[in-house]
């Protein structure tokens, strides 16, 4: 590693004032993301659905994503970060607020049309806040200082289910937590609105791309760790939200054993403290991500916790009970650094076409639609739906390795 890459700052100076707000919006939609995981068993108990009915919630939500994307780039690109950032938080607040009418009509379509609302105003936030993020320093740190903000996404995914899995468990309202949200998110648009955040200027030779407005999105598929990214960053997003989505309904199932019909491991109101602990272990794992690829290369750190992750995912397979849970919170810990790492790792080199790039990456929380996959196959089995996960690291890994290997394509050499 050259000195350089060692004394690299992560943000520069006149970044720290856009970085601080920028990562604000990280525990925003983190927070919104991670309430889905409990709308599923909330809804089955009281609008009495089946799991694979309640992996709608995650379908609609993240089918906006697929759809939003490259119309949030466009947009960002002509517009720029800031009023991209107002115009997510506006539709994720008036998304939230909409909860209201859906509430009086207590039809599970009703809550699915808020729902899709939000994941355009997220789809909005996560396509400015991830490459600005990367781009307000020295490209080397650009993984590091993207875990770092991604650690605010884990404080704000840690804290959801146990603010309000408890109060949605207990027979509270949906309606009062997405008021509460709605309202703080408005109040933060407002907020952005009058806030001035630099657009970041490329090389010049990066710049080229942006005077082909036409070929923009084809240029992108000249560049192979791109295309791999977006591959690995797709089988990321399958396996977290697949993983995040079924924790409760895995915890809780009935299941046998030798036989026996056993009862879950625990109630829902429990297992949302521990999915809650799980996801403090993996805002844990990006704070510390963030500094060990201060001095590790990311790729590297990345093909290790793809290997852990694909370990944790097969011990799971040898039972329920207390090892696969504890494997399971493992696998929280490991995979924390891979969306930031894999996203940053893709956008390498990206210049003037960052913004398209990014807009294409983000429309891999589609991946979240895989969940409808794993509620069907929960239905009949408790442990195979774990498959999905465990392949999706496995093509992580040799992301990671091909990084690692080809330093001419992924343009990693130290200068």
């Amino acid at each position: 590693m050259s000195k350089r890459t060692q004394h690299a700052s992560l943000i520069e100076k006149q970044y720290i004032v856009p970085f601080v707000l920028i990562t604000t919006l990280f525990f925003m939609w983190a927070f919104a993301r991670t309430i889905l995981d409990l709308l599923n068993k909330h809804f089955q108990e009281t609008l009495h659905i089946s799991i694979t009915q309640s992996t709608l919630i995650q379908v609609t939500t993240y089918l906006a994503y697929f759809l939003m994307a490259i119309p949030a780039g466009m947009f960002i690109t002509r517009w720029g970060y800031r009023r991209g950032v107002v115009f997510g938080l506006l539709l994720f607040g008036l998304g939230s607020l909409a909860f209201i009418p859906g509430a009086a009509i207590n039809t599970f379509v009703a809550f699915l049309i808020p729902l899709f609302i939000i994941g355009c105003g997220l789809t909005f936030l996560e396509t400015a806040a991830n490459p600005y993020s990367t781009e307000l320093g020295p490209r080397e740190t650009a993984a590091s200082r993207l875990n770092l903000s991604q650690t605010f996404n884990g404080l704000g995914a840690a804290i959801a289910p146990a603010l309000v899995g408890g109060y949605l468990f207990s027979g509270g309202s949906v309606t009062l937590p997405y008021i509460i949200m709605g309202i703080l998110v408005l109040v933060f648009a407002v907020v952005f609105s009058f806030v001035k955040l630099p657009e970041i200027k490329h090389e010049a030779q990066d710049e080229e791309a942006d005077d082909i407005e036409g070929n923009r999105f084809l240029l992108l598929w000249n560049h192979k760790l791109f295309i791999y990214g977006l591959l690995a960053l797709l089988c990321y997003e399958i396996a977290e939200i697949s993983i995040n989505s079924y924790f409760i309904n895995f915890t809780t199932m009935e299941h046998v054993v030798n036989g026996v019909k056993q009862p879950g491991l625990m109630d829902p109101t429990t297992a949302s403290w521990w999915l809650s602990g799980a996801l403090f272990i993996f805002m844990a794992g990006r704070f510390i991500g963030s500094i060990v690829m201060s001095f590790i290369r990311a790729e590297i750190v990345l093909l290790i916790c793809a290997i852990m992750c694909a370990v944790c995912m097969g011990t799971i397979f040898l039972g329920p009970g207390k090892l696969a849970i504890y494997a399971l919170i493992a696998n929280y810990f490991f995979e924390a650094i891979m969306f930031p790492t894999i996203f940053s790792l893709a956008l390498r080199g990206m210049g003037g076409l960052t913004k398209t790039a990014s807009s294409i990456l983000m429309m891999t929380p589609v991946g979240g639609c895989f969940f409808l996959l794993v509620g069907y196959i929960a239905d009949a089995h408790m442990l195979l739906p774990f498959a999905i996960p465990f392949v999706g690291y496995i093509v992580i890994l040799f992301f990671a390795y091909t990084v690692i290997c080809r330093k001419g394509i992924a343009n990693i050499t130290e200068e």
